[in-house]
């Protein structure tokens, strides 16, 4: 489409904590090293901007996937704040009555001392509507789900969306203003990557 309004989201490379299954929200945690990961990306180079979490992992993979462009930081791309549940696991929470009652409605309990899904979608969608056309976001999983979940053209659940670490998509608009008009996109696909993955 000659006139369509295009983004990609990328999801951050791997942390300590995401490697043990953590929830990582605002914990200000760096990528694992080493990484063996070369603009991976290739298929959207050249680019010059890249957006995204002002978080460390974020900034970090971002400069792993293209190391030439310049990255806009804003915290309005951050991961779910977790409150209380950050740094830990399931398996550390699944007796804990909050969680579970967070777990069945995201959207309206939040973790304490964090924010539920409805307070992400909020600051995400916000971010989101100052993007350009073509732009290339590095963010976290959350946002990510946030953007598949609200432009879907297929429903689903906000769960079911899978995000790997280092992997993207790609969200196609007729045009400009369907997506400033909050419409659902045309195509969704993952964005192909041209390294092999190792680990």
């Amino acid at each position: 489409m000659a006139n369509s309004f295009v983004l990609y989201l990328i999801r951050h490379l791997p942390t300590a904590g995401n490697k043990e299954r953590k929830y990582i929200g605002w914990t200000d945690e760096p990528i694992l090293e080493p990484v063996e990961v070369l603009e991976l990306f290739e298929c959207l180079s050249p680019i010059q901007f890249v957006y995204g979490s002002d978080l460390l992992r974020s900034r970090q993979s971002a400069a792993r996937y293209f190391p030439h462009a310049t990255f806009q930081a804003d915290a309005s791309w951050r991961e779910c704040n977790f409150g209380d549940f950050e740094g830990k696991t399931y398996a550390e929470l699944e007796q804990n009555k909050d969680y579970r009652k967070w777990l069945d409605n995201p959207y309206i309990f939040a973790p304490t001392g964090g924010e539920n899904l409805k307070d992400l979608e909020a600051r995400v969608l916000t971010a989101l509507n100052q993007l350009p056309n073509k732009a290339v976001v590095v963010t976290h999983g959350g946002p990510i789900r946030v953007v598949l979940t609200k432009f879907s053209p297929v429903e689903k659940d906000f769960w079911s969306w899978v995000t790997p670490h280092g992997s993207g998509y790609r969200l196609e608009w007729e045009s400009d203003l369907a997506f400033k008009e909050g419409k659902v996109c045309t195509s969704i696909s993952a964005v192909p990557i041209t390294a092999n993955e190792n680990s």
